[in-house]
């Protein structure tokens, strides 16, 4: 069994899990918020429906997301399990929406429950369950990477503090004849929308591409710096094209005394290497040579990173390569989002076509993409 079978193994069971207990969870309260004639009740049913659902929603991406690439989608189709976990946040915010219109009419339109010894049990152990379901599919969804198994998770523990809300209104109407359970309702459905929002905020990020994980970025970087031959990487680029599927590509600075066959030795050994310790793809590794055999070029070199360094914005230079002969100079900087390219450049062309007016300069301006 590969790792994407057991990943999608996992996420089917625990969405059947979840299928199941709120199936049984909306049975339940259903027959009580009918009986009662609570609205709280009711509507609590009502969001562990649109729970069960959610669930269905994330099996679905999940297949889906494991199809074999095509000649259509050659990286895979893993981004649709973003699709399911922004389906899975129109849910949750569809569901708070619709308690907060319903809760607001009851405020309008007042109506008195009548709780009974079993309603109460019934929805103290609908807290208990939906806590436990709750934690349970957060943590299924840390350990597979699953945005759709996490959003469904903290769903259903916000669930658990509506139906704790539910509870708590039922005992202060029970004890004191103070009804609040509508003002409950419309306080909860406030916070269901905002994760609603939350969710699919966090998901849409996703689609669009956002920073890596340091922690991630700096591990590739550590590898393969680590590597005999490599001075340093830099330019790593890494694409998401779904949970568990991240391609990327970097460049390593290299002697300029190695030969195209021990680049390619190298590059092919960075290539298992950083796949067997993070999963990662590298698809592509460029090369930078540096001055290995005259003490001018390594002068020049750090004067240039010097002069760069010193602009708040310029945050690494690598790259460097100086031709003592054709006076031609080459190297990258890094620049912050706080200045335009065009800008940074036009700063460090005027000043080093001043300190070395004999030299053909070519900077290559590079985004601050990873820590």
């Amino acid at each position: 069994m590969n790792k994407n079978e057991s990943r999608d193994k996992i996420i089917t069971r625990t969405s059947i899990v979840g299928i199941v207990t709120n199936l049984f969870l909306v049975l339940f309260k259903a027959g009580v918020g009918f009986l009662t004639n609570s609205i709280a009740i009711t509507l609590d049913a009502l969001n562990n429906l649109s729970d069960a659902l959610s669930s269905v929603v994330t099996i679905v991406g999940a297949k889906l997301a494991n199809r074999l690439p095509d000649k259509k989608h050659p990286l895979g189709h893993g981004r649709l399990e973003y699709l399911s976990a922004m389906v899975v946040s129109a849910i949750v915010l569809y569901a708070g929406i619709t308690a907060g219109i319903a809760s607001i009419k009851k405020i309008i339109h007042p109506e008195e429950a009548e709780y009974s010894l079993v309603s109460l049990i019934i929805i103290a152990v609908a807290v208990v369950v939906k806590i436990v379901l709750g934690l349970y599919v957060k943590n299924k969804g840390k350990q597979v990477s699953s945005g759709a198994l996490e959003a469904s998770g903290k769903d259903a523990l916000f669930d658990a503090i509506l139906s704790a809300s539910v509870l708590a209104s039922a005992l202060i109407f029970t004890f004191t004849g103070l009804s609040l359970e509508a003002y409950v309702g419309v306080l909860i459905s406030g916070f269901i929308i905002k994760a609603g929002i939350e969710m699919m905020l966090e998901t849409i990020s996703d689609i669009v591409g956002h920073r890596e994980d340091p922690e991630l970025t700096q591990k590739i970087k550590k590898l393969i710096s680590a590597e005999e031959g490599v001075r340093g990487a830099y330019d790593l680029m890494i694409n998401d094209y779904g949970p568990n599927r991240h391609y990327a590509s970097v460049h390593i600075e290299v002697p300029d005394t190695m030969t195209a066959g021990e680049v390619d030795v190298l590059t092919r050994k960075l290539e298992a290497k950083v796949y067997n310790e993070t999963g990662v793809v590298l698809t592509g590794v460029g090369v930078y040579s540096y001055n290995t055999q005259n003490n001018e070029a390594a002068e020049i070199r750090n004067n240039i990173q010097k002069i760069v360094l010193k602009y708040d914005w310029a945050l690494q230079f690598h790259g460097f390569y100086v031709d003592l002969e054709e006076k031609h100079m080459r190297f990258d900087v890094v620049m912050s989002f706080d200045i335009k390219p065009s800008e940074g450049l036009e700063i460090l062309y005027k000043e080093l076509s001043k300190e070395y007016p004999d030299y053909d300069i070519m900077i290559s301006p590079d985004l601050d993409i990873t820590d």
